[in-house]
C-alpha cells in the first residue's frame, strides 16, 4: 500500500469525522471502513485495521467524559461483563467468516432506532429525572448489550445504535451518560477484538494510526461540544446519524 501525502490527509480527516461521530451517536466506521477499501485493503484487513482507530478514539472520549463526571464508573462493571463476552465471540468468528450478512440485521436497527426517536422520542431520551437501571434489573439490556458485543466484536460499524438503543432505551440514561457508558464499551471490546485481529494478522498499522490520530482528534472535540449541549440537541444529531447511516449503508 502506497501512502502519498494525499492519501494521508484524506486518512486522516476521514479519522477525524468519524471520531466525532462515533463519540456522540454512531455510524463513523461507515466512513472509515469504506475509505480504507479504497486504498486497497481487502475487506477483513480493513475491519482489523479499523479497530486501531476506534480504540485511540475510544480511549481519548472515555477520558474526556470521565473528566467531565459524565462516566457512571460503578456501573461500569456490570454493563461491560455482557459487552466484553459478545465482542470475544463476535471478534472470532470476523477472523473466520465474512461478514455480509449481518448488514440488513444492523440497518433494520438503525432504521427502528430513527423511527422512534421520531415517534417515540422519551423512548431512546429519557425525560430528566428518570430513574437510572442495572443490567441485573433490565435482563432484555442485558442481552442488548451481548448481542452489541458481537456485533461490535463482529464488524463494529454502527454498534454505537445499537449500545444507545440499550443504555438510553433499555437502562433509562440520558443520551450524554449513554454516550460516555457507550464509548467504555466500544473500549472494551475492540481491545478484545483489536488482539484478535492483530493474532490473525489482519492489521496494517500505518494506515490505522494515520487514521487513528484523526480519530483521536475528532473524539476530543466531540466530548467538549456534547458536554455543553442539550438532551436535545443530542437527540436530532443522533436521529440525524441514524438516517445518514441508513441512507449509507443502503448505497455501500
Amino acid at each position: 500500500m502506497q501512502l502519498d501525502l494525499f492519501s494521508i490527509l484524506l486518512l486522516g480527516l476521514t479519522g477525524f469525522i468519524a471520531g466525532g461521530i462515533n463519540t456522540v451517536a454512531g455510524g463513523g466506521s461507515n466512513l472509515t471502513l469504506p475509505a480504507l477499501m479504497m486504498f486497497g485493503l481487502p475487506a477483513d484487513i480493513a475491519n482489523g485495521t479499523n479497530r486501531l482507530s476506534v480504540l485511540m478514539q475510544c480511549i481519548v472520549g472515555v477520558a474526556g467524559y470521565n473528566k467531565h463526571k459524565m462516566l457512571d464508573r460503578p456501573a461500569a462493571i456490570p454493563i461491560l461483563i455482557p459487552c466484553i463476552l459478545g465482542g470475544a465471540f463476535g471478534a472470532l468468528l470476523a477472523a473466520i467468516l465474512p461478514n455480509l450478512f449481518l448488514k440488513p440485521v444492523l440497518l433494520l436497527t438503525i432504521l427502528c432506532m430513527s423511527v422512534v426517536i421520531l415517534i417515540r422520542p422519551e423512548t431512546i431520551a429519557p425525560t430528566p429525572g428518570t430513574t437510572e437501571l442495572s443490567p441485573k434489573e433490565n435482563k432484555k439490556a442485558w442481552w442488548s448489550l451481548f448481542a452489541a458485543g458481537i456485533y461490535g466484536g463482529f464488524v463494529q460499524a454502527g454498534v454505537g445504535f445499537i449500545l444507545l438503543a440499550a443504555l438510553a432505551g433499555g437502562l433509562r440514561y440520558n443520551l450524554l451518560r449513554a454516550n460516555a457508558l457507550k464509548t467504555l464499551c466500544a473500549l472494551a471490546f475492540t481491545v478484545i477484538a483489536l488482539a484478535i485481529f492483530v493474532a490473525f494478522d489482519q492489521v496494517w498499522w500505518l494506515p490505522g494510526i494515520i487514521l487513528a490520530c484523526g480519530s483521536m482528534l475528532g473524539a476530543h472535540l466531540a466530548v467538549k461540544i456534547a458536554v455543553k449541549a442539550s438532551q436535545d440537541q443530542i437527540k436530532w444529531f443522533l436521529f440525524a446519524m441514524t438516517i445518514l447511516a441508513v441512507a449509507g449503508g443502503l448505497l455501500l
